[in-house]
């Protein structure tokens, strides 16, 4: 199935989300039952964003952790460049991100690695604009359908396209999410997901000592920005002149091109900096 073809069949007024537990409706799986399961992530999801924020969170590694509790300290201050929902949403995807890296309870969406972006973006919009629980969990129906796409037409694995495929993958799905949110047709989901995936197009996956701490706590904090500044273009009416379906076989090609070395095996990019290698000893006390 492509975008286009979603678009094609849903019925006046649905929105992404409601086509998705349509589709799962078709496959076997009653409304109910589907809603279910995604408010159990969405427990989860609520525990991992706060998770780091208030006590420092470290990882077994100890190359990361406290900077979600550093972060959450400085937005209540009132120092925070960002707006309201933004600053949020990056405390929420640091303490997220650190809880996965320290081994804690996560929902990977699609990924571990970039399980900070979807819950952040959501979370914040949701508690600062004052969305239902059900809205919620239609805006992670929609995303769970973007996410498919992408799987389907390119992938969601670091090892196999970049961080492209995962980070970019997550800011698509809460880029449609959080359009789908706070009103955006299904058009506008689909053109701020490609808006989030043309940012981060060609972004390699390069893991320092191949633990998914360095860079990607912050890489999902990246993601976050570029999701919710992808849904607000969005939601202004701003389209993507490239669809989403074309930017997807684009991803998928440039994910394919990549070396080796930048998808996922720390044989490149960061990993293999100075510092990288320095972190890589300390962890495995080999160069």
């Amino acid at each position: 199935m492509t975008a286009a073809e979603c678009l094609c069949k849903l019925s006046p007024g649905e929105t992404l989300g409601e086509y998705a537990l349509r589709l799962e409706e078709a496959s076997g799986t009653p409304r109910e039952k589907a809603l279910e399961k995604l408010s159990g992530m969405l427990s989860v999801m609520e525990s991992e964003v706060q998770n780091a924020l208030h006590i420092p969170v470290h990882s077994i590694s100890g190359l990361t952790g406290g900077d979600g509790c550093r972060y959450e300290r400085y937005r209540v201050s009132g120092g925070s460049l960002l707006g309201e929902i933004p600053a949020l949403a990056t405390a929420y995807a640091l303490s997220a991100s650190e809880t996965n890296a320290a081994m804690g309870r996560i929902v990977a969406c699609p990924t571990a690695g970039s399980c900070g972006i979807l819950p952040a973006c959501v979370l914040a919009v949701a508690k600062v604009k004052g969305i239902s629980r059900e809205g919620q969990l239609l805006a992670l129906a929609g995303a769970g359908l973007i996410g498919e796409l992408i799987d389907e037409h390119a992938s969601l694995s670091g090892a196999e396209g970049g961080c492209q495929a995962e980070c970019g993958s997550a800011a698509a799905m809460a880029a449609g999410a959080v359009a789908q949110m706070l009103g955006g047709s299904p058009e506008a989901a689909f053109h701020a997901a490609a808006i989030a995936i043309k940012n981060q197009l060609g972004l390699v996956c390069d893991p320092v000592a191949g633990l998914v701490e360095i860079p990607c706590i912050k890489r999902n904090t990246g993601g976050v920005a570029i999701a919710l500044s992808a849904a607000d273009m969005a939601l202004a009416g701003v389209e993507s002149r490239i669809p989403f379906d074309d930017v997807v076989e684009a991803m998928n090609r440039v994910g394919k091109a990549l070396p080796a070395a930048l998808r996922e095996t720390a044989g490149g990019g960061l990993a293999t900096t100075k510092a990288g290698l320095a972190m890589k000893e300390k962890v495995y006390g080999e160069t």
